[in-house]
């Protein structure tokens, strides 16, 4: 993505995707019960990425970058 409005473009598309989401356009305070991310962010961060990208060695590399791959134990660094 090149620019702002190119990504306003793609969030305005993610949300129309899945219109059950609960994005808002702002974002509220984490609490310490709320600062974890949870198996379904996970799975919902995972289809965007793969939604997004360009082939599967791209696909699996964006998600390496942001933490979503599972690691040894089953679980993804984002939730640790």
């Amino acid at each position: 993505m090149s620019g702002p409005v190119e990504v306003r473009h793609f969030l305005l598309q993610q949300e129309s995707i899945d219109p059950g989401s609960s994005f808002s356009g702002v974002p509220t305070q984490r609490t310490e019960e709320t600062a974890r991310v949870s198996d379904e962010q996970v799975r919902r961060a995972q289809l965007a990425v793969a939604r997004g990208a360009l082939n599967i060695g791209d696909c699996r590399e964006l998600l390496e970058m942001l933490g979503l791959v599972p690691g040894d134990d089953g679980v993804p660094p984002v939730r640790r």
